[in-house]
């Protein structure tokens, strides 16, 4: 071969030979439906791991797990967000996630975590309590209850909805509460009393604080609602004029709210090892976690994470959350959700 086809080729050869730019890894993360982040801080998380992020809203909380448990063989996603303390131990118990020592958790209270082999990681924490529409109750010149043994008087007949604990992790915070407030045998008066005060049951928080709560951003006609202490400032926020206070409060004396704190997890078995320990780092770092306040209305796990003043001014301080270890809820959950059942829809 001439020495000039040889140095023709040559440009030829090279440009063959040079690798193909990689395009973005893709990363879906399963959330419930209360999920929320800025443009700015999850395009900061792409832009930082060549990545594209598919949330996948999947309901409430404890439908999101079912549809994770119940597509475990062919997951749907590579990392889950929501599962919190009410559900832990069936994700555990079914071996949902990997483990993974995020450096991260260094800086993390201990109180928050509640799996030893770090499977799912603690990324935030609000308290469920009673929220009510502050204007119907001044209106009607009627004081709202001022704990849970209260709602079940005459004079709040038909104005309490809450969600089914059998499908909204928010139901089932609120509903281990009760059983926590007043035992084996006041768990089951409360709920039959209740139930003939004709409390309103739907299948999770949308429906319950957007469709049937009374508030300035529910379009329903009842007053009171299983919600959070930290859901007052999301009107205050999101309202569609400048407001001076929350049109919303949280009852929260003693044993009135229940904490709940959500986790992270990497789901097993997922092709994108890398890509989610760098996602659940993410959820864990100082960017994201002062993004959650504004957006999901949680506290932060992060105690260096600084609170924004709406957030601080407008939540209801809880006085002394209920609180139950993992394992004392794991051993009473589904037979309290079956009493419930039978005793509040059957």
């Amino acid at each position: 071969m001439k020495l000039k086809h040889i140095l023709t080729l040559i440009p030829l050869l090279a440009a063959c030979a040079a690798p193909t730019p990689a395009g973005p890894r893709a990363l879906t993360v399963m959330t419930h439906d209360s999920f929320a982040v800025t443009d700015s801080a999850l395009e900061e998380f792409e832009s930082a791991n060549n990545a594209t992020v598919q949330i996948l809203k999947s309901g409430d909380a404890g439908g999101m797990l079912n549809t994770a448990l119940l597509n475990k063989e062919s997951p749907l996603a590579d990392v889950i967000y929501g599962v919190d303390n009410t559900l832990l131990s069936r994700a555990l118990d079914n071996d949902l996630f990997e483990r993974y020592d995020s450096p991260a958790l260094a800086a993390l209270p201990a109180e928050l975590k509640l799996d030893s082999e770090n499977r799912a990681l603690p990324v935030d924490y609000g308290d469920v309590c009673l929220n009510y529409d502050k204007a119907y109750f001044a209106d009607k010149g009627l004081p709202p209850p001022a704990n849970l043994a209260e709602l079940t008087r005459p004079e709040y007949k038909s104005l309490l909805v809450v969600e089914d604990p059998a499908t909204s992790s928010t139901g089932l915070a609120f509903m281990l509460a009760t059983w926590a407030a007043f035992g084996d045998d006041g768990f089951t008066k409360f709920w039959a009393d209740l139930r003939a005060n004709d409390v309103k049951v739907v299948a999770d928080w949308e429906t319950a604080y957007y469709t049937e709560f009374s508030g300035s951003s529910g379009k329903g006609p009842r007053p009171l609602v299983v919600s959070y202490a930290s859901s007052p400032p999301a009107e205050v926020v999101y309202a569609s004029a400048p407001l001076d206070d929350a049109p919303t409060a949280s009852i929260t004396g003693a044993k009135s709210c229940f904490r709940q704190i959500e986790f992270v997890g990497i789901v097993k078995g997922t092709k994108n090892r890398g890509l989610a320990e760098a996602w659940v780092d993410f959820m864990l770092s100082k960017t994201f976690q002062e993004d959650m306040p504004l957006n999901m209305f949680v506290y932060p796990a992060l105690p260096s994470a600084q609170l924004p003043d709406a957030f601080v001014k407008y939540s209801g301080q809880v006085e002394s959350p209920i609180i139950l270890d993992a394992t004392t809820i794991a051993e009473r959950r589904e037979a309290l959700i079956e009493t419930w059942t039978e005793i509040v829809v059957k």
